[in-house]
């Protein structure tokens, strides 16, 4: 089995953008495939967890955010906003989901910024690498999230970048702030068409990334291994990567985000290409606890099919020509 074959044979969740992306299939024939989202395989098993109030099993002191988690998947799926299993589960989260919903004011820190206490699901919260995610399942599942955009251009640092640290002194942007943020302004300005602030503020961003190479300091040129707080290496390609960056999700985001071959990629390239297998497959490098399970049954270390999609069409869009998509 090639390793197209190999995806070709999974859920509908890959299959469609394997069709889409890699094998140029008939647009009708993706189309096709990614309307079985909802209704076969993860995304309907997502989709049958949701509890009527809106959320996903999980902590039941914070139900919000396996309730963001989930709706990341379920867009990073592709599952249709026009279905009405999408509708239903976006509804109840409109409805219902609030932050901090089973926490009383009793229960906060004195000093904490209870602004956004019980404030609905979709308003966002404090933190720019929080609502950059919100950003991405709102402006994707229809919800107008201009106010929240409008808070996080005001929150770009001067550098190009965003750090939920700024409110505690720093004045430097984080690889992890950023590549949410930039993934949340995609998609609104996808979803609305966007502004001239808007795609300014994106370009500062991918210019963030790509002045650091995607994976260096830029006053030493040096390789960041993992951020300075720990956590894992930038190297160990996660799959959902949830707040983390690592480099092929920079990658992933540059190629969706169309921004044209740069020769400050090669080195991430590289590393990226050198992680394929013998089978011409990508490992799930590390599995976040506290993040949903995007493919059932794969370990650490195991054939990822999500790994494998992601980086197939990075390496496609930045190492050859493209080729010319079947009408």
């Amino acid at each position: 089995m090639s390793v197209i074959e190999w995806l070709l044979s999974s859920d509908p969740s890959i299959r469609w953008q394997a069709m889409r992306d890699l094998s140029l299939a008939p647009a009708t024939e993706v189309a096709a495939e990614r309307a079985k989202i909802a209704t076969h395989g993860w995304g309907a098993t997502l989709l049958a967890a949701q509890s009527e109030d809106g959320t996903w099993p999980a902590d039941p002191r914070f139900p919000e955010w396996p309730t963001l988690r989930t709706l990341l998947l379920l867009h990073d799926m592709g599952l249709d906003p026009a279905t009405e299993q999408a509708k239903r589960a976006v509804g109840r989260v409109r409805e219902n989901v609030k932050w901090l919903m089973n926490i009383s004011q009793a229960e906060l820190p004195k000093d904490e910024d209870i602004s956004w206490w019980h404030k609905p699901f979709f308003t966002g919260e404090v933190e720019p690498c929080i609502n950059g995610r919100v950003v991405t399942v709102g402006a994707y599942f229809g919800v107008d999230m201009h106010s929240l955009v409008d808070r996080l251009l005001g929150e770009q640092m001067t550098d190009g970048g965003w750090n939920c640290d700024q409110e505690i002194g720093s004045t430097r942007g984080s690889f992890h702030t950023t590549i949410n943020v930039l993934e949340g302004l995609l998609e609104f300005e996808r979803a609305t068409g966007g502004s001239p602030a808007v795609t300014a503020a994106r370009g500062r961003g991918q210019e963030y990334l790509l002045s650091r190479h995607l994976f260096k300091r830029l006053s030493t040129g040096e390789p960041i291994d993992h951020d300075r707080k720990g956590g894992p290496a930038w190297t160990q390609f996660s799959y959902p990567a949830g707040w983390r960056y690592d480099i092929l999700r920079g990658l992933d985001y540059l190629r969706n985000a169309g921004v044209a071959p740069d020769l400050r990629m090669a080195e991430a390239i590289e590393i990226v290409a050198a992680k394929r297998d013998a089978d011409g497959r990508w490992a799930l490098g590390i599995m976040h606890p506290d993040e949903v399970i995007a493919e059932p049954s794969i370990t650490e270390g195991s054939p990822s099919h999500w790994n494998t999609l992601r980086a197939l069409r990075v390496l496609t869009r930045f190492e050859q020509p493209q080729p010319s998509r079947t009408a």
